[in-house]
């Protein structure tokens, strides 16, 4: 028999397959010796049993490429449909997609005739090799369960993990993706982002803002507060008691310091307007503190000298 036409055992003894190699060999050359018609015929009959392995595994390939994409656009219309969670509509697409991939490639392997039963035998008893060569990868993966399971954040949120801060846009089976501010994309693996500490911005609907405000010496303490709790107020952002979880705005001295008296200026925002407030504040505070009197100090120091 024509050696095209041997079966590919992965799992049997490699002399065995040599040697069989080399009777197929010798028996081709025998029977193009004697017959070099038949050997010709043999050789053009196993050429295109081969080519046609080929293309039933392309085909299946192709076909089911096809049928993944179909199924994560149904996967996705279902969950805009029910309004899904995005982490885990997120989440549940990748791991469908990566389980689809591989049953397909083992399809195409089975087509072109490859003993698929064997080929999940060696990889059984390489499982412990393959193991520690993935395991960052089954890190990550158990990572991504812990984070869908806990749900620490949720895609859309803005957090601060592994020394960068951005907005979530997709959790996948080993990494997340998030956007910094200035529009990067940064990957972050699953198993440290699961393992690490995480500052989620976006949780919680209301948060608080302080300022530390230096000024100089001989200040008045009642008319300063006044006057920073009089520009906190001004700004319509700013939450009261009123609202269930906040406070009203809060002044006082806080620290005495070489060089300047620090007030504390508190106050109560939603989330979403946190930076919108921080940058007005800081606005008012540097134009209209001056004007009522109240000067923002410079490091001094004294000297004394004795003759």
């Amino acid at each position: 028999m024509f050696f095209l036409q041997t079966p590919i055992v992965p799992s049997e003894d490699v002399t065995a397959r040599v040697d069989s190699l080399k009777q197929a060999v010798g028996s081709f050359a025998e029977t193009l010796a004697t017959d070099p018609e038949a050997a010709l015929h043999q050789l053009v009959h196993d050429g295109i049993e081969f080519g046609l392995k080929v293309l039933a595994a392309l085909a299946i390939y192709i076909v089911g490429a096809w049928i993944i994409r179909r199924v994560k656009k149904a996967q996705k219309k279902r969950f805009e449909r029910r309004h899904t969670d995005p982490t885990l509509a997120s989440f549940t697409q990748s791991f469908t997609s990566v389980v689809l991939t591989v049953l397909i490639l083992i399809l195409a392997i089975s087509a072109l005739g490859i003993n698929t039963t064997s080929l999940a035998a060696l990889l059984a008893a390489g499982g412990m090799a393959i193991g520690m060569a993935l395991s960052g990868t089954l890190q990550n993966f158990a990572g991504g369960i812990m984070l869908l399971a806990f749900k620490p954040f949720r895609v859309g949120d803005f957090i601060e993990a592994q020394g960068y801060s951005g907005t979530v846009t997709e959790l996948t089976i080993v990494s997340t993706h998030i956007t910094l501010p200035d529009n990067r994309r940064v990957i972050l693996p699953n198993g440290a982002l699961s393992n690490g500490s995480i500052n989620n911005y976006t949780l919680n609907p209301l948060r608080r803002i302080e300022w530390n405000i230096g000024f100089a010496y001989g200040a008045d303490e009642k008319a300063c507060i006044e006057k920073l709790l009089e520009l906190l107020r001004s700004d319509p952002h700013v939450l009261d008691s009123s609202t269930p979880g906040a406070s009203d705005p809060f002044a006082a001295v806080g620290e005495l310091t070489a060089s300047a008296v620090v007030f504390k200026l508190r106050g109560w925002v939603k989330s979403e307007d946190y930076w919108d407030v921080w940058f007005n504040i800081n606005n008012k505070i540097y134009s209209e503190m001056p004007k009522a009197g109240f000067g923002f100090p410079f490091p001094q120091l004294d000297l004394h000298i004795k003759n």
